[in-house]
């Protein structure tokens, strides 16, 4: 699970987006022998300092602070884990793990990262396709606010946290690009010291409209028991 900084005490509340970046150019490493045989994949996982082709850049400095506590709490740990497809949310899935990632280093601007493939089944999945000769990239993963600037370049806040650095992926160039248009329509809030889907926009927006029509004291029960269904 997603481990958020304490940036915020756990009466405020900021909104989230999920921001995912694809790289499609991973190289595929073979290790060991027979039985002992392991695959890996290897590439730039995270880039900042650029306007990146979803139209977002990451400040370096920002990028690298995140990366590091990344490393330090996850890498480190043998628990940066990633998926196999796109996830619909921050949490990483152990029931979806495919891979481990074993480091994560700068340079430059680039973090070059290693993940090895896993005996899991997603991990067998992933590790058949590769056999198959199927082309496979990485995504990273994580929240953050983000700030348009004069351009319309969309610059990513100093509260962007990395769920994983690198979800598997198929093709990170063609049709996924879809969904990810729709994970990312979603917000995500942070409140409670958790991060929860973001269901409380249309709930303001009834409010509001309820109070211009007079109407919120008699409607105050039902918005309530909705929004509760929906947590």
């Amino acid at each position: 699970m997603l481990e958020l900084k304490p940036l915020l005490s756990d009466t405020q509340i900021r909104k989230m987006k999920l921001i995912t970046e694809e790289i499609s150019k991973v190289k595929i490493i073979t290790e060991g022998k027979g039985s002992k045989k392991t695959l890996h994949i290897e590439g730039v996982f995270l880039q900042g300092g650029i306007k990146n082709r979803n139209g977002r850049m990451y400040p370096v400095d920002i990028l690298g602070k995140e990366v590091n506590r990344y490393c330090e709490n996850f890498v480190g740990k043998g628990r940066a884990l990633g998926e196999l497809g796109h996830p619909e949310g921050p949490t990483v899935n152990l029931d979806r793990v495919s891979h481990k990632i074993t480091s994560l280093v700068r340079e430059g601007n680039n973090f070059v990262g290693k993940a090895k493939l896993l005996s899991t089944p997603m991990g067998k999945i992933a590790s058949s396709l590769i056999g198959e000769g199927v082309t496979l990239g990485v995504s990273s993963r994580g929240v953050g606010s983000l700030k348009e600037d004069h351009t319309g370049t969309k610059i990513v806040g100093e509260d962007f946290q990395l769920a994983t650095a690198a979800d598997i992926v198929a093709d990170p160039s063609a049709p996924d690009a879809f969904v990810n248009g729709i994970m990312e329509g979603k917000e995500w809030v942070w409140e409670g010291g958790s991060l929860r889907e973001q269901l409380a926009e249309n709930t303001a927006k009834r409010i509001n409209t309820l109070v211009d029509q007079r109407r919120l004291e008699e409607h105050k029960l039902s918005l309530f028991n909705d929004f509760l269904n929906n947590l």
